[in-house]
């Protein structure tokens, strides 16, 4: 456990965390949202540093991104832990360890001990190019990404951010000399699913978008979609608008079927005449790159 980056010490020994667009306020002995910062003794300490739950060897499109070093693979890393609490997460057995069951009741962060210097030693020797920082959200392990990241850049890999798009300003700031590309889940175009299936908001990720294009940011856009949630052709139009008058028509958008999993078994999966609808939705709005995927 170290010093967390990113808060500010309250009265009564309680700590405001300004890692991500929760800013919660954590009082002593409890964790934020995200499960993995803890208030110890007035102090905010990172509880994931070093501790990979996930380590694999992925193709970059997996991530996915089409359109930044293609055919090549990324060294993959995760911690457990996640600032959102999405209901259709297919990786919540990771990214809610830390706020559910045996480890959230033991209080116990699993995974292995890493330093910067492992991940990038496994990431050469896998003659992997990348570093992805992904499954769950690397915003909630900061820290040690970061640690990572400015080591991987010296030793000539490029570092790339999965990411949900809740990052705060000062974070992203703090990252940027060092990170090359992202793929960012617009989920929703909706503020009321946001906070509904999430326990986030919509307007974060929007601005978070444009600051990773106006900054030179490699970006890619996903967005799974769920059948009554967000397969609409209004919506879906509008995340289409988005990204053609926000982020550019060269913005790829990997558009995604949905499978029941976690919370959201009671809903089908999305039918692949959805996909292909939303696919031509993108192209009609005048984006150059609209990708299909799980179908």
């Amino acid at each position: 456990m170290i010093e967390a980056l990113f808060y500010k010490k309250l009265p009564d020994q309680q700590v405001k965390c300004q890692l991500c667009h929760q800013f919660c306020q954590i009082a002593l002995d409890k964790r934020g949202l995200c499960g993995v910062r803890e208030n110890q003794d007035g102090v905010l300490v990172t509880l994931v540093y070093g501790k990979v739950i996930a380590a694999h060897v992925d193709p970059i499109e997996k991530k996915p991104l089409y359109h930044f070093l293609p055919g090549t693979y990324s060294y993959s890393i995760a911690t457990v832990g996640c600032n959102f609490r999405c209901a259709h997460c297919q990786n919540a057995d990771i990214s809610q360890a830390s706020k559910e069951g045996i480890f959230f009741q033991t209080k116990q962060i699993p995974g292995d001990d890493f330093s910067p210097e492992k991940v990038i030693k496994q990431a050469i020797e896998s003659s992997c190019p990348s570093i992805s920082y992904t499954y769950t959200e690397p915003t909630i392990f900061f820290e040690f990404a970061f640690d990572c990241m400015k080591l991987a850049q010296e030793k000539g890999l490029k570092n790339v951010w999965v990411s949900n798009g809740y990052t705060s300003q000062p974070a992203l700031e703090m990252a940027k000399p060092y990170l090359a590309a992202v793929n960012i889940d617009l989920k929703f175009f909706k503020d009321s699913t946001y906070k509904k299936i999430c326990g986030a908001r919509l307007q974060p990720v929007l601005d978070n978008l444009i600051w990773y294009k106006k900054n030179e940011i490699h970006l890619e856009v996903t967005t799974l979609i769920i059948p009554t949630l967000n397969d609409g052709i209004e919506e879906l139009t509008g995340i289409a608008k988005f990204i053609k008058n926000k982020l550019g028509t060269d913005t790829p958008w990997h558009v995604t079927a949905f499978w029941p999993t976690y919370k959201l078994n009671d809903l089908p999966p999305t039918p692949r005449e959805t996909i292909l609808q939303a696919k031509e939705i993108g192209e009609k709005a005048g984006l150059k790159y609209v990708y299909t995927g799980n179908i």
